[in-house]
């Protein structure tokens, strides 16, 4: 069917391993055939990185209220193995962008989409970091009906979303609950109002990993599509330091092969969106 092209498969290659990483997914956002070179040429030896902290678990506060997260931490390894100092300020969300164009900053280490609009403006890593869409219903909830195309199956999504717009073109026989939000839709698989639950992935994720929700679990596979969820996240620099947006894409390549990547991942998603 339409949908299965967009299976997490061809995007996020799983890499599994022992004990702590059994049976959890850790995605690879790119070509691993393609490899980056250190470049040549200077970089600044103390990067100015901004953040936002209210965005767990890529970005937030911890009780000593200094910036942590996914986005954070890995910031912070790839500082280190460019062997450079890295100090890391915790900003509004809506001011990074400027802070960065104004020269207050070199990297900013959040939750920004990819978009053409942004790479008009800035140079971006990398992606590091996407956001899938999945299913979630009772555990147990056979993968064969979503692959038979959902038909006269109960899914609840938000209304006037990227996902509600992807469950209509992909699965057309389903029949949609369309409701005001996510916690809507996650409540209505509680109470039996809906057989299946279709959102963000790490929204679910973080949800499942939660008290009360060990009843259900992912249905199916993860989604990725640009067109209804973007191309997911990077480091955004300016555009004046070319050198620097290859040094970090040159870390990042080297903390996947070293297994932080995995590390950091399996530290901020015991369930794994993917």
């Amino acid at each position: 069917m339409a949908g299965a092209c967009l299976l997490a498969a061809s995007l996020a290659a799983p890499a599994l391993a022992q004990s702590a990483r059994e049976r959890v997914a850790i995605p690879f956002h790119g070509d691993p055939r393609v490899r980056v070179e250190r470049p040549d040429g200077p970089i600044p030896r103390n990067l100015r990185v901004v953040t936002d902290d209210e965005f767990p678990p890529l970005h937030f506060a911890d009780a000593d209220g200094q910036p942590v997260g996914f986005s954070v931490e890995l910031m912070r390894a790839v500082c280190e193995r460019l062997a450079v100092a890295c100090t890391i300020q915790a900003r509004r969300f809506d001011t990074l962008a400027q802070a960065l164009a104004d020269g207050q900053a070199d990297v900013i280490a959040a939750a920004i989409p990819v978009t053409a609009a942004l790479k008009s403006r800035f140079q971006v890593s990398r992606v590091y970091h996407r956001f899938p869409a999945r299913f979630v219903g009772a555990a147990g909830f056979a993968p064969a009906r979503i692959d038979a195309g959902l038909e006269g199956v109960r899914v609840a999504v938000a209304r006037e979303t990227a996902h509600a717009a992807f469950l209509a073109e992909h699965f057309p026989k389903a029949r949609r609950e369309e409701l005001p939000d996510w916690d809507s839709a996650l409540a209505a698989l509680q109470h039996g109002e809906a057989d299946l639950a279709f959102g963000d992935g790490q929204a679910a994720a973080i949800w499942l990993g939660a008290a009360g929700a060990a009843r259900f679990g992912f249905a199916g596979g993860a989604y990725h599509s640009i067109r209804h969820f973007g191309e997911g996240i990077g480091f955004v620099l300016r555009p004046d330091e070319p050198n620097l947006k290859r040094a970090v894409d040159f870390a990042l390549q080297g903390l996947w092969d070293d297994g932080t990547y995995a590390r950091l991942f399996l530290k901020y998603f015991p369930v794994s969106p993917f």
